[in-house]
């Protein structure tokens, strides 16, 4: 249709989607200020023509059709006409309304980050959620929480990443920002929201940093770091580090255990799945010493449910810094980490020979799919065998009043 041939405005709904385009660009008023323009490409959008405050005409682009129909066209111009008149700025208003509406339509990045929280509830454990939206919260939010998702793009997402590294240093921590952003985005993908990932393959141009989280003595320097922690002052600490070092369990689990979990006469620590990492009931059979310590512990606590339960809060775990800040005060920073008794577990007990499936079991690693279903009593009779014998070493070893030699 021509523009010669309009006969009535508003604009009807056959005019704005029959409407030719001319050589140069025009605009066709549709009422009230609202105008209608189509480019010499066939391009159509909204205008608004309104009075600033200084007297001078201006436009102000209200959206693109046929995505704005003539009726929301027509309703967005009524709004800043009406902020107008009370004197405010239009362009203001209108990215104002912008923002909320996408609040509202949950199209911003952080309500998408928060959705896609909601999938981890049942494959994440507690300290792995608080980690992770922790670190979301403080990196990523603050800066692109109230973006547009699919408006950020891909060299932005590097100037972040890349000033996060430079500025704080930490550029592991900002490897798994990465990861986790990258898939948020594959789950707005895989449900129909984006095309493309703005993430995928930016992390061949970050910085890679040493890994430390898993620091560990070695062998020979393993008594002397026994004899410190037998000697740590603060009595629970010193129970929880002497039992990281003999059950080498993930150091969240000892933090979060409750007194429930606990058979003492048959010498059994039962973790439930909703603690674990692989979400998998997991089984700890309990050498005499553990026995022990877990026993000096019960007569210390105080009303709580947990073995370690917070000083401020009795209803809560101790940080998961507890245990770091004592072997930090013990001079072992960038040295020995809770998680490392893991490592020196595995590495001690296979260099001794024990069955690789039986560390592999009492490490709690499970393989995923049908051959890795897991079977809570499995090894568990040569387990016990096998943790009695490691405390036994450890308490052997610790003992400086025992002379050690070394194999011919």
């Amino acid at each position: 249709m021509k523009r010669a041939d309009i006969k009535r405005r508003p604009l009807a709904d056959t005019v704005l989607a029959t409407l030719e385009p001319e050589q140069k660009e025009y605009r066709e008023l549709d009422g009230t200020g609202l105008y209608f323009r189509v480019k010499a490409d066939g391009n159509k959008s909204w205008q608004l023509r309104y009075k600033k405050p200084d007297g001078k005409w201006s436009w102000l682009g209200i959206g693109g059709y046929p995505q704005v129909s003539g009726q929301l066209a027509r309703k967005k111009a009524k709004e800043l006409l009406d902020d107008i008149s009370k004197g405010e700025n239009p362009i203001v208003t209108k990215q104002e309304r912008k923002q909320k509406e996408l609040e509202d339509n949950n199209a911003t990045f952080e309500a998408l980050a928060r959705e896609w929280l909601d999938t981890k509830l049942n494959s994440w454990v507690q300290d792995t959620m608080t980690r992770n939206k922790g670190a979301l919260e403080k990196h990523i939010f603050p800066i692109f929480g109230k973006r547009l998702y699919v408006t950020i793009k891909p060299i932005e997402w590097m100037n972040l990443l890349k000033g996060i590294q430079q500025e704080k240093g930490i550029f592991e921590q900002v490897n798994r920002i990465r990861a986790m952003c990258r898939d948020i985005y594959d789950y707005a993908k895989v449900t129909g929201r984006i095309d493309y990932n703005p993430l995928e393959g930016i992390q061949k141009y970050l910085q890679q940093g040493k890994k430390e989280n898993m620091a560990h003595v070695s062998e020979s320097e393993l008594p002397a770091l026994l004899r410190a922690i037998n000697q740590y002052p603060t009595l629970d600490v010193r129970i929880g580090l002497q039992l990281l070092s003999m059950l080498f369990c993930r150091p969240s689990e000892l933090r979060g255990a409750k007194w429930e979990e606990f058979d003492l006469e048959q010498g059994l620590w039962c973790i439930p799945e909703e603690r674990m990492k692989k979400r998998r009931e997991h089984i700890i059979p309990l050498p005499t010493q553990a026995i022990l310590l877990i026993n000096e512990l019960m007569s210390y606590q105080t009303n709580s449910d947990f073995l370690f339960p917070s000083r401020s809060d009795k209803s809560k775990p101790k940080s998961d810094t507890v245990f770091i800040m004592a072997l930090r005060r013990m001079g072992y920073e960038g040295r020995q980490t809770p998680h490392g008794f893991r490592h020196i577990a595995s590495t001690l007990l296979n260099n001794r020979g024990f069955d690789e499936r039986h560390i592999e079991s009492a490490l709690a690693h499970v393989k995923d799919g049908v051959a890795g279903v897991y079977n809570k009593a499995q090894y568990l009779q040569d387990r016990k065998q096998m943790m009695q014998w490691y405390a036994n070493h450890l308490e052997e070893i610790a003992d400086q009043s025992i002379i050690q030699f070394k194999k011919a």
